[in-house]
Parts: C-alpha cells; sequence; structure tokens
C-alpha cells in the first residue's frame, strides 16, 4: 500500500507571522542560531507569540552542519525548559538540529508527549519545515535521519525573512530546491503526487532564482523562491531523493563544501548517468527529464534532445548564480580529493538516499561521478 505525508499545516504570505498569536502553550522553547538572535529575527518572532506565557527559552548553538554535540546541548536546553511549544528559526541547519532534539529525546523514553513543533525557514532551500529527514554530523560523515516523528505541526513561510539572505547563500540554496525537485521527479518512490510537486518546484525554481539572487529585496520572488522550497520538500519527503545527496553529503562532510552547492555541482553529471545520457537515453529518468524540458519550453524533439537541453538550461542558471565551474573550484585539493575517494564512495553508498536512485550504481559509477564532477559540473 503507497501512502502521501501532508501532516504539517503550511501558512505562507506577507502576514504568515502572525499565526503565531493563535498557538497555545504555556512555556516556549526557540531553537536557533546566533546569526538570527544578531539580525533580529529572534525577536522578530518573538514578538508575535501570545501575551502572558509562563517562560520563553531560547537556545541559540546550532552550528552549521549541526553535530551530536549541538544535539546533546540542545537536549540539555530543552530539558530544563521543559516546553509545550518549541519553535525552529533558521536555516536547515537549525530545523534538522530541533528534530533531532525531539527525536533524540523521544527515543530515549525522555520526552513523555511531543511539544507542539513549529519550523519557521529562514532560507529557501531545505524544505525542512515539511519533511522527515534530519541530517546530522558525526566527524566527518553526514547521517539522514529519515522518521515521520520529526515532522513540525506547522510550518511558516514568511518571505520577509529570507529578503536579506546574502546573494552567494540565495544560490546555493536556490540549487538545493531544485536538486530535491529533479531527485524526487525521477525517484523510484515517485508518484503521481510527488510528481506534480516537484515538477512545479522547478518551474518556480527557474522562473523566480535569478531574480532573488540579482534583487534579493524583491519580496515577490522571494516569496515564490520560498513557496518552491517548501513544495520540493513535501514532494521529496514522500518519495526520498537520489545519489546526488548521497555524493554530496559525504563530499560536504569531509571538504566543507556548503550543501547547496556540493549539490549543484553533481547535478547535472548525475543526471546524465540516470538518463543513460551517453548510452541509449531510453530510462525512465529520461523520459521525464525531457518531460520537463518540454514543460520549461524548451527544445525536446526527442528524449536525448530533451535530456540535453535540460542540462543546458541547470548549466546556464549555474552560470547565473556565480557558482564554481567544478568541485576543484572550491579549493579542495587534488591529491586530497584523490585521496579521499574511497571513503566518500563508501559513505555514498551507505547514505539513506542511495536506495531511491532511479539507476543503481556501484562504487566505480560514484568514483567517475565525482571525478568527473571534480572537473566540471557541466556535461562535455
Amino acid at each position: 500500500m503507497n501512502a502521501f505525508q501532508i501532516k504539517p499545516a503550511i501558512h505562507f504570505g506577507a502576514s504568515a507571522l502572525g499565526m503565531l498569536s493563535t498557538l497555545s502553550g504555556q512555556r516556549v522553547l526557540i531553537i536557533t542560531d546566533q546569526a538570527m538572535v544578531k539580525f533580529g529575527l529572534v525577536e522578530k518572532v518573538r514578538s508575535q507569540l501570545p501575551v502572558g506565557l509562563e517562560k520563553v527559552s531560547v537556545f541559540a548553538d546550532v552550528t552549521p552542519d549541526p553535530d551530536i554535540a549541538v544535539i546533546t546541548a540542545g537536549m540539555v536546553a530543552m530539558k530544563e525548559a521543559v516546553p509545550d511549544l518549541v519553535i525552529a528559526v533558521g536555516g536547515g541547519s537549525v530545523i534538522d538540529a530541533a528534530k533531532g532534539v525531539i527525536y533524540t529525546l523521544h527515543q530515549g523514553g525522555q520526552l513523555a508527549d511531543k511539544p507542539c513543533f513549529v519550523a519557521i525557514p529562514t532560507t529557501s532551500g531545505t524544505g525542512s519545515e515539511v519533511t522527515a529527514f534530519s541530517v546530522i554530523k558525526s566527524n566527518t560523515e553526514k547521517w539522514a535521519l529519515v522518521d515521520e516523528y520529526m515532522l513540525p505541526e506547522h510550518a511558516i513561510l514568511a518571505p520577509e525573512l529570507v529578503a536579506s539572505v546574502p546573494a552567494a547563500i540565495t544560490a546555493d540554496t536556490g540549487m538545493d530546491v531544485l536538486c530535491h525537485a529533479l531527485e524526487a521527479y525521477v525517484s523510484n518512490k515517485a508518484s503521481d503526487f510527488s510528481d506534480a510537486l516537484a515538477e512545479k518546484a522547478v518551474q518556480l525554481v527557474f522562473a523566480y532564482l535569478p531574480d532573488c539572487y540579482q534583487q534579493g529585496q524583491d519580496l515577490h520572488a522571494r516569496e515564490k523562491m520560498h513557496n518552491a522550497s517548501c513544495i520540493a520538500g513535501m514532494a521529496f519527503t514522500n518519495a526520498s531523493l537520489g545519489i546526488t545527496h548521497s555524493l554530496a553529503h559525504a563530499l560536504g562532510g569531509r571538504f566543507g563544501v556548503p550543501h547547496g552547492r556540493a549539490n549543484a555541482l553533481l547535478m547535472s553529471q548525475v543526471v546524465a548517468f540516470n538518463a543513460d545520457y551517453h548510452g541509449q537515453c531510453n530510462t525512465l529518468a529520461a523520459e521525464k527529464y525531457a518531460r520537463l524540458a518540454k514543460m520549461l519550453g524548451l527544445p525536446a524533439s526527442d528524449q536525448r534532445e530533451g535530456v540535453m537541453s535540460l542540462l543546458v538550461a541547470i548549466d546556464v542558471l549555474r552560470d547565473q548564480l556565480g557558482l564554481p565551474t567544478g568541485i576543484e573550484a572550491c579549493q579542495v585539493n587534488s591529491a586530497d580529493f584523490t585521496a579521499a575517494l574511497p571513503e566518500m564512495v563508501s559513505q555514498a553508498l551507505r547514505d539513506n538516499c542511495t536506495p531511491t536512485s532511479p539507476r543503481s550504481a556501484n562504487a566505480q559509477e560514484l568514483e567517475t561521478l565525482y571525478r568527473q564532477s571534480f572537473v566540471s559540473a557541466a556535461i562535455q
């Protein structure tokens, strides 16, 4: 039996933050990072809470790519706060950390009842506010946890919170959205429901990401990309992802390449691999990529032309966003990269995103994808 999860209530638009005043609860824990405190976003959220609350606590020690130490510290803060309402304010790392804290306390029997969990993303990228995924780092390895218990009860998409995101982060996170949509679309767990969401997300990214990058204060474009991120998240939390993410998790864990950027640099090579572009180009993934090309108004007289059109569109978008031309351009030393390949390939094979890839890849094929992407993100 198949199922499609649509649990979080999604509040979006210019007045979305106002829904916080309608929430019940007396003890609130806000999980965030120092940047959100510094730039006043935590206070902006706090000002929307109902008056007369018993206690509002703030845990602001989340770091990029949260590790086990961050989760442990968050658990201590949550046990001290005893909240009936948890609000995560920040990017994917913050929301993933909040999920990790709640989930770990639950798994350890230290959480009698799950508090109401509200996720407020401040980047348009991970879609973590509507997914059952949480990525936690352990040493140099990133682990993708998957459990429906981590789904928030509410997701708030407030475009004014992403208007000041720097252009470079807008580029990285925006390409992450595109990768989520593309991988969910061709996943071996894809369905009519996830396909509809993935298609819409792809259209929104190509239409509005360049404007967000070039004119960050364009609230209309920002709202559309914020929606695209959430829509893609809804697609992949149901259909899962593929080897672009598996490879990116290992690359980011080893060399610190930002997650969205790692996806951007691996995406084209994986799309070509999934489509068997250099072979018969007759896979189901190729058929679906060609369908996307047609939806985007690109040349697609047959599957091969459609796949190539999509690849060119991805490469053009990456160039418009000023992203590096390959992994090597991210100041990754060639010798270090070669030495790390066996372990990165091993990690990618073990990654939870690998089983839903539309085309199985062995260790040698994953290594080839890494080597190709090291030199150039574009298909030659």
